[in-house]
């Protein structure tokens, strides 16, 4: 697999030239197909996609983690440059999402209007998918670790009744190589350590070659803090190392101040990937 970061909160020094925001957008090339993972907040990863040789009109299809929008409103930008690719969501009502906390309210969620405009590009799962040979779709996720802490800060509304978000609208992806499985996350709002332990029940005995996206561990980004303990942080790292995992790509929402932390105990088995970050896998 190639693998490169069409958006992040970040980018390479030595690529000025690439727009960043607090987003994240991941480009994959595996076994004839190309796949896009998440959208971004805006058409910046478009953008960014041109400056990296990379022809969005190729892509193949487009699967969106959840909800918020710097995910999945940079979806109208991709399919008035794409004809052929289906956007895959994970099926939920349709609901309202919310930032409530430090005296901020802030609505977080994708712009609904997209849905009308688009959907007949648009396909809902409720299960388990195989999207393309070896490329599949999760929906039911284990509940074997607690999710971030950093959750209790996002609400769902529908109506009038607005509550803690149950992440029903997240999903995550896999794809089977040869020599072992690749996971993306777009934030990890179930907990990525429940993700892996997914992957693993329905992969038994298999090397997991790396784990890509974000991990939602920062607090609030404008402080740049972690949403929970140094401990609680060093227990996903050890727990990672305990999983058959050969590398982790992260970054977004998982925080430069986590990824500090799990950087001492993962050392080189994990890599902060930035926008216009590419490697093979």
């Amino acid at each position: 697999m190639k693998l490169i970061a069409l958006i992040e909160n970040t980018r390479l020094n030595d690529r000025p030239d690439l727009a960043v925001e607090r987003g994240l957008s991941l480009y994959a090339s595996t076994m004839g197909k190309k796949i896009l993972f998440d959208t971004g907040g805006s058409k910046a990863f478009c953008d960014n996609a041109e400056l990296l040789n990379i022809n969005i009109q190729n892509v193949d299809a487009a699967v969106i983690s959840h909800r918020h929008h710097d995910h999945c409103n940079g979806i109208g930008h991709f399919l008035e440059r794409n004809s052929k690719a289906i956007v895959y969501f994970r099926y939920c009502e349709r609901k309202d999402y919310f930032f409530k906390g430090f005296g901020f309210t802030n609505n977080v969620g994708i712009n609904k209007d997209l849905f009308n405009e688009f959907q007949n590009r648009f396909v809902f799962i409720n299960t388990c998918t195989k999207i393309y040979p070896n490329v599949y779709i999760v929906t039911d996720l284990s509940q074997r670790y607690a999710q971030p802490k950093g959750n209790r800060y996002l609400f769902s509304k529908n109506g009038n009744d607005c509550k803690l978000d149950t992440f029903d609208h997240e999903l995550f992806m896999i794809v089977k190589e040869e020599d072992g499985l690749i996971l993306f996350s777009g934030c990890g709002h179930n907990g990525i350590l429940n993700m892996v332990e997914t992957a693993v029940e329905l992969f038994p005995n298999t090397q997991i070659k790396a784990v890509v996206g974000g991990f939602h561990l920062v607090g609030l980004p404008l402080f740049r803090g972690i949403s929970c303990t140094k401990k609680d942080i060093e227990f996903i790292g050890e727990k990672l190392l305990y999983y058959p995992i050969n590398k982790v790509y992260t970054g977004h929402c998982t925080g430069m101040k986590a990824y500090g932390i799990l950087k001492k105990i993962l050392g080189e088995r994990i890599e902060y990937f930035p926008t216009g970050s590419s490697v093979y896998i």
